[in-house]
């Protein structure tokens, strides 16, 4: 959640872009702000909190919720927030196509109201810090008009 006094449409966006869950403009209520975690905590995939060590593997790719740290090919991989619930969305259910609207679900929540292509963004910035294709895809695959699965092997 970025908490700011900027209010600009054009900041909003931008927080947003850059992997912030919510945006909140300062002055605030204390009780709005837990509301919001509460929201954001709420969204998590199911079973993807971070209550003890909860790792993720597929083939040379590891996800470690607890820390909130991946690896990829024995390289740290840096993800925002939103890649990261992205990236574990998709690995907790290795094979199954989910949509851009049920992505965006997972990652920002229901009252999302974002871009239609949001989530392709994310995906391509996804593939590029773990070195994956589109073309022949390890981990992440674009099922042409329905969204995209994870089809990288566990383990």
């Amino acid at each position: 959640i970025m908490l700011t006094a900027r209010i600009s449409e054009a900041d909003r966006l931008q927080g947003l872009d850059l992997g912030a869950d919510d945006y909140v403009i300062k002055p605030f209520s204390p009780r709005e702000l837990v509301a919001r975690v509460r929201a954001v905590l709420r969204r998590m995939p199911e079973g993807l909190h971070l209550r003890g060590a909860q790792v993720l593997e597929a083939e040379d790719l590891r996800v470690d919720l607890s820390t909130r740290s991946v690896t990829c090919s024995g390289r740290d991989v840096v993800l925002t927030p939103v890649e990261l619930r992205l990236l574990a969305s998709l690995m907790a259910e290795p094979g199954r196509v989910f949509s851009r609207e049920q992505l965006s679900d997972r990652v920002y929540g229901a009252d999302f109201s974002g871009f239609d292509r949001t989530i392709d963004v994310h995906v391509v910035n996804l593939r590029k810090k773990m070195g994956d294709s589109s073309r022949k895809p390890r981990y992440i695959q674009t099922v042409f008009g329905a969204g995209y699965r994870f089809i990288g092997r566990n383990g």
